[in-house]
């Protein structure tokens, strides 16, 4: 089935009763995510997977107050439009670092770095964010 997106007012006055009303929803089957939207928070916008939309409004009704289905239809794709790709200088290198099992389970993981030569021997890594105390 494909993704549907339903919205369903709900006559809500509190936050208590807004808050009982989203735990219904995200509880029912095939519920992916759930929102408040509209004027002074009374709409419900739910988007899943075969969300059975007459008896979610029938529970909002019994369990909240009044409650009516407002629109029902599939999600709509957004379309991506020309995303710049993401600087790869900004992350920092991983750290060249392997863990090595010595034959028994149970132990911590032993870290073995490379060492530098031209540092004296040390390990040396001219990273800000790596760990200056090692």
């Amino acid at each position: 089935m494909k993704q549907q997106k339903l919205v369903i007012k709900v006559s809500m006055n509190k936050d208590k009763s807004r808050s009982k009303a989203m735990k219904i929803v995200v509880g029912a089957n095939g519920v992916d995510s759930a929102s408040l939207d509209g004027p002074e928070k009374t709409q419900i916008v739910v988007t899943g997977d075969g969300i059975d939309s007459a008896a979610l409004v029938t529970l909002l009704r019994n369990k909240v107050g009044h409650a009516e289905l407002v629109s029902l239809g599939p999600v709509e794709e957004k379309k991506e439009e020309d995303k710049k790709p993401e600087d790869q200088d900004s992350k920092p290198p991983p750290l060249p670092a392997a863990i090595w099992s010595y034959g028994y389970a149970g132990g911590p993981p032993h870290y073995v770095y490379q060492m530098n030569p031209a540092a004296g021997g040390h390990y040396y890594n001219n990273d800000p964010y790596s760990c200056a105390i090692m």
